[in-house]
């Protein structure tokens, strides 16, 4: 198990176009995105109906559902003892086999249980998956190459959600069968790419051990940001759709087929705009788009806008986070590239910090007032607004923020 041969990536060049490192990038962004999106359509009806959860438990859920997402610096000391693809691979494996047994545990602790499991997969797979994603991808191809991973793991989602939603009510499918097909899926992506694939060597060493280092500084606050806000968009907006509209599983999994669909066209001219326009601009149109949909959402429970309201700006969020991207690669530009790996862990923990804390206690003021918390992400995506305007034109090395007029790089 696990390819034995490792190969340069120049050596890799030579591999037939499906065993090449940007292949086995594809087919992992293709694979993640069957379970999670599976586990993410059912979860909001499989909870209500399983276990009764109102606001306040799906805060906990989500808050126990990040607390790996936190704990992502840990990916660093695994790398002691394991490589990058191979952690890559056994944490999709976790995803894919957690997510399989969800509904095998239709209580609050089950369900907590098994979310935390699965969650471990997730947060570390997208931990390890973000830092090969920056290593094996050349510099001068990164945003067009990244958005159509982006665009892959749409179309994977928009597959999911599609059989879901044409085969619920028609075979009366329930929520075991789905969630066990789903994650076997993956599980089984994983096994075979861990058997069809040599190890893949980057040409820069990664440091193994904690990096954090001040001129990443910019990079970090709008990780925080970006996760916090992150947050009440995953936790709340589908849920709304729930509680207050009484969508059903085959309703809730539509719209996030159209969503999935909308950015399988999209993300490649995204990643196209973002070479051409920069990662300043991009994120800069990112926050301004949330500010006005999370003020619309809050629109629809202070002034009563209806369904048709609050589904097309649930497209519209969910398209401009797609832009995120962008992040990505502004660190790839100004990262020494033995630090990617280290400080992907590192940025991964900082994304997480208010994810553990803000689901649960955005529960409570979910129950007050639900058109507050969006008024909050609001205010969130403000902030990252004037953070994302310190971005130069052209970041690089010594030059990450506008404030460091390209002085040379400090000893550290």
């Amino acid at each position: 198990m696990f390819g034995i041969h490792t190969l340069t990536l120049r050596q890799a060049e030579t591999l037939p176009r499906w065993r090449r490192p940007a292949f086995l990038l594809f087919l992992m962004a293709a694979a993640m995105p069957v379970a999670f999106a599976t586990w993410s359509a059912l979860l909001n009806n499989f909870v209500k109906e399983a276990a009764g959860f109102t606001g306040v438990e799906i805060g906990w859920l989500h808050t126990v559902r990040e607390i790996p997402g936190l704990l992502a610096i840990g990916v660093i000391v695994l790398l002691w003892v394991l490589r990058e693809q191979v952690l890559a691979v056994l944490a999709l494996g976790l995803l894919g086999a957690a997510t399989a047994v969800t509904a095998l545990f239709p209580s609050l602790a089950g369900i907590l249980t098994i979310t935390l499991l699965s969650s471990i997969g997730f947060h570390y797979f997208e931990t390890v998956n973000q830092s090969l994603q920056l290593q094996w991808i050349d510099r001068r191809r990164a945003p067009q190459t990244l958005g159509w991973i982006v665009a892959i793991g749409s179309g994977a989602s928009l597959v999911a959600y599609a059989l879901i939603v044409l085969t619920w009510k028609t075979f009366h499918l329930s929520y075991e069968a789905v969630y066990a097909t789903a994650g076997g899926f993956t599980l089984a992506v994983a096994i075979f790419a861990a058997f069809a694939y040599p190890q893949f060597e980057a040409p820069d060493p990664q440091l193994k051990s904690f990096v954090l280092r001040r001129r990443y500084w910019l990079y970090y606050l709008l990780q925080f940001m970006a996760g916090a806000r992150r947050q009440i968009f995953v936790v709340f907006a589908a849920f709304m759709m729930v509680e207050r509209f009484g969508f059903d599983v085959q309703e809730v999994t539509a719209l996030f087929l159209i969503n999935y669909l909308i950015n399988m066209v999209v993300a490649p001219m995204m990643g196209r705009a973002v070479g051409r326009f920069g990662e300043r601009n991009a994120l800069v149109f990112e926050y301004i788009g949330l500010i006005a949909v999370f003020l619309s959402y809050g629109g629809v429970y202070w002034f009563g806008w209806g369904v048709a309201v609050a589904a097309v700006l649930y497209v519209l969020d969910h398209l401009f986070f797609s832009l995120a991207f962008a992040l990505k690669t502004y660190f790839q530009k100004i990262a020494a590239p033995e630090d990617i790996a280290p400080t992907a862990a590192v940025a991964f923990t900082i994304n997480h910090i208010a994810a553990v804390f803000l689901p649960a206690a955005l529960g409570y003021l979910w129950v007050i007032s639900p058109g507050a918390v969006f008024g909050l992400a609001a205010a969130m995506a403000a902030g990252s607004l004037g953070l994302a305007l310190l971005i130069p034109r052209h970041p690089e090395p010594g030059h990450e923020t506008i404030l460091a007029r390209a002085r040379p790089l400090p000893a550290e």
